[in-house]
């Protein structure tokens, strides 16, 4: 085979989720009505956010942002992988896995940090509600998200342009689902040392910053939280961080057991199980989490509704 970026290998086998044939077509219809609730649910909120006025709030630009990154973030991966079900020998060519990757690693590094911006949101609005609309203006805004997509470009650069300057000689059988970074780096007949090294800086960074702005952000609302008088208010601050709480320990907890471990053979095939929640479940989860006894959220989907009607 020809050379490619340094590697001998011109495409990859996936070995999915399972070797067993009697489970893949029930898997195939699993994540497919996995993918069309996250699709729809993800489009309908960002149709709602963008159709009713009442919505465009730092909050609910957040919240567009996460839907736009999860609907993304979960059309990279899922398609490939339902094709694979169905297919004898899952194959991808050696460009379209360093595409898979570049993306994947983009848009899980844009929720880290979107995700850590709607804490911050969060934090704001219950600590200093005074201030809000002054601290959370627009052009701050706009800049945390540039922020966001900053550092996602960034580490996805980073991830990527570590991968091209490995070889892959004859192994090419990739454990898991789509082009993951460990699995990819057991397949390699050269040194892995420089990318394991940028795995565990880059990503554990985009891991442990945003989790630990979360956590203080966290710290602050609860300290407020508990000085506030009425038992009602006190609710009605837990409920509005409820959510936002579900979201982040979901991603961040399936995403850290991935990747802050050494990479090996035992490590890769767990992973896998884990990787499914942060790849399909949370996308999925998301906009039914954050759209579930969401009041405003209600009460766009009726406008919008008796919009249509008439």
């Amino acid at each position: 085979m020809g050379s490619v970026n340094g590697s001998l290998v011109t495409e990859f086998i996936l070995v999915g989720l399972t070797d067993h044939p009697n489970f893949q077509l029930p898997l195939f219809f699993l994540f497919l009505a996995m993918y069309m609730v996250t699709v729809l649910g993800n489009v309908a909120l960002i149709v709602l956010i963008v159709l009713n006025s009442h919505l465009h709030t730092p909050m609910y630009f957040f919240l567009f942002n996460l839907s736009f990154i999860d609907l993304c973030y979960s059309s990279v991966l899922t398609p490939k992988m339902l094709m694979n079900f169905l297919s004898e020998k899952n194959i991808i060519s050696y460009q379209g896995c360093m595409t898979q990757l570049y993306f994947f690693c983009f848009f899980a590094i844009s929720e880290c940090y979107v995700l850590t911006s709607m804490a911050y949101d969060r934090y704001v609005a219950i600590y200093n509600p005074l201030l809000y609309n002054i601290a959370m203006s627009p052009k701050v805004c706009s800049k945390l998200m540039f922020g966001s997509y900053f550092m996602a470009f960034s580490g996805a650069v980073a991830h990527t342009g570590c991968m091209l300057r490995l070889t892959f000689c004859d192994a090419n059988t990739i454990n898991h689902y789509f082009c993951d970074i460990l699995p990819m780096l057991q397949l390699s007949c050269t040194s892995t040392y420089v990318n394991e090294l940028v795995v565990f800086i880059v990503g554990g960074s985009d891991i442990f910053l945003p989790s630990l702005s979360i956590f203080i952000s966290y710290g602050f609302i609860l300290y407020s939280i508990l000085h506030i008088n009425s038992t009602e208010g006190r609710f009605k601050a837990f409920r509005t961080c409820s959510s936002h709480i579900i979201a982040v320990s979901l991603f961040f907890g399936s995403g850290s057991f991935m990747y802050l471990q050494p990479s090996s053979a035992q490590s890769v095939d767990e992973g896998k199980i884990f990787s499914v929640f942060y790849t399909s479940v949370v996308p999925m989860m998301n906009p039914l989490v954050y759209s579930m006894r969401n009041k405003n959220v209600e009460l766009a989907l009726r406008v919008t509704l008796r919009r249509r009607k008439f």
